[in-house]
């Protein structure tokens, strides 16, 4: 049994600092990098050293790609866009590498079919490239070039490799067989729980970003966006509630089901957020092999935008938007100011938000007091991604970089935005500006959400 290691306190403030010619700012970067870097490394040495080679190249479900393939992916992306891109250094292994570990070329469903480097050659690959890209850092200034300036694209690295790291743990999730991860329960709340609903007092704030030196481009630019008043449940949905909307047969109701998620419904037979079953009177969840009563007082989790549309339908509200959610979690009404994080500037901490994989699992509602917003809403970081109402589109001014297959690709009415982070993120690739995106028929993913409701003309 491997316990996941958790993350360890950042040597730097997040977001970093910018960088300028100074040696001992440049070094300062530099070691907030390395750090950082082998943050994501030793998540994705401890979900691949925990099966063995068999369960590596296995698939456990079409909707993911083998570990061994996630693995090397990881490596490839690295040794492109640092050694050789930044480097100009020659590929270490054949060039028709590549084409196996692009994930535009090959469906997941496909992938373990494919010519792969097996767990040996995958683990030896990604030592080898990392031994590299720690000696070229120290050779590189990080402000000669657009790729370079303030660490860029070694952050951008960091944030795939911890991306994967998340998208390991779903395939965990997915794999059966004994329970191989571990981790300690997260905290419980001190004292009684306030739930409910917040009014958020409407406002004009700069949603976004065009000064976070490590923020994807889908984040940019940073532009003024005006938010009715609204009202914003303090919590995400629990696991109780969600409960409420089953024994009321949201399911066979297709008056809370819009008509594209009543046909998903009915064709795929939903009765349940994904990993439930119902033994007698009494709700069971499978969670990384282990089968244990659902826990009515955390957050739901593996469900899909079309059931959070559905649940937010029969309790007479809806789902918040993508700007709703972002000003809740960033603007403070009292000041006017628009902060890093709901609590402040002030980088994550275990006592602000569940991130990291430090618990596998969602703390119960009100865990986190510390990592509440000003308006008094809590855990809008980390525990879930949370489904927002909105579809992926850019920002005005959006322009695509460094390549377009990140973000660009995927803008449209296909994809539904998803916000805050969950349990499996990790703090560089979790912040109030960073935006997921997924079908929103998927369950698999560490997602649940919260509902809102407009508010009555002058209150404020």
């Amino acid at each position: 049994m491997t316990t996941i290691p958790a993350s360890p306190v950042p040597s730097r403030p997040t977001p970093p600092v910018t960088a300028t010619g100074d040696r001992r700012e440049q070094d300062e970067l530099k070691r907030h990098i390395v750090g950082t870097l082998e943050r994501a490394r030793a998540r994705t040495q401890a979900l691949t050293a925990t099966v063995d080679d068999s369960d590596l190249v296995r698939q456990h479900s079409p909707l993911m790609s083998p570990l061994v393939w996630d693995l090397a992916h990881i490596g490839n992306q690295e040794e492109l866009w640092l050694l050789r891109d930044v480097g100009g250094r020659d590929p270490i292994l054949p060039e028709t590498v590549d084409q196996l570990y692009d994930a535009f070329q090959h469906a997941r469903c496909d992938r373990p079919s494919l010519p792969l480097l097996d767990p040996t050659q995958s683990r030896q690959y990604v030592v080898q490239v990392r031994e590299r890209v720690i000696d070229l850092l120290e050779r590189t200034p990080l402000n000669d070039t657009r790729l370079t300036q303030d660490g860029f694209v070694f952050g951008m690295i960091a944030q795939h490799e911890q991306q994967h790291g998340e998208t390991m743990l779903a395939t965990h999730q997915l794999r059966r067989g004994e329970p191989v991860l571990d981790a300690p329960p997260p905290p419980r709340p001190a004292g009684p729980v306030r739930t409910g609903e917040v009014l958020v007092p409407g406002g004009t704030f700069r949603m976004g970003t065009s000064t976070h030196p490590w923020s994807l481009d889908n984040e940019r630019p940073a532009h003024e966006t005006t938010v009715p008043t609204f009202w914003l449940d303090t919590h995400p949905v629990s696991n109780g509630r969600y409960l409420d909307f089953i024994g009321d047969g949201g399911y066979d109701d297709p008056r809370w089901w819009s008509a594209a998620g009543w046909q998903h419904r009915q064709e795929s037979n939903l009765s349940a957020p994904l990993f439930w079953r119902r033994d007698g009177d009494q709700w069971l969840r499978r969670r990384f092999g282990r089968v244990e009563p659902v826990p009515v007082d955390e957050p739901v989790v593996h469900v899909s935008f079309h059931e959070a549309d559905a649940f937010a339908r029969w309790a007479g509200r809806r789902l918040p938007t993508e700007p709703e959610w972002e000003y809740a979690a960033r603007h403070d009404p009292a000041t006017g100011r628009d902060r890093a994080f709901p609590w402040g500037d002030d980088e994550p901490t275990p006592e602000r938000a569940n991130l990291g994989q430090a618990h596998l699992q969602p703390a119960p509602i009100g865990a986190y007091p510390a990592g509440a917003a000003p308006t008094g809403v809590q855990q809008l970081i980390g525990d879930v991604w949370e489904w927002t109402a909105s579809d992926f589109t850019p920002y005005p001014g959006f322009v695509a970089w460094p390549y377009r297959e990140y973000s660009e690709v995927f803008f449209g009415p296909e994809y539904k935005v998803l916000r805050g982070g969950s349990f499996a993120s990790d703090e560089v690739a979790c912040r109030t500006t960073f935006r997921n995106w997924d079908y929103p028929i998927r369950r698999q993913i560490f997602a649940g959400f919260r509902t809102a409701r407009d508010a009555a003309p002058g209150q404020d």
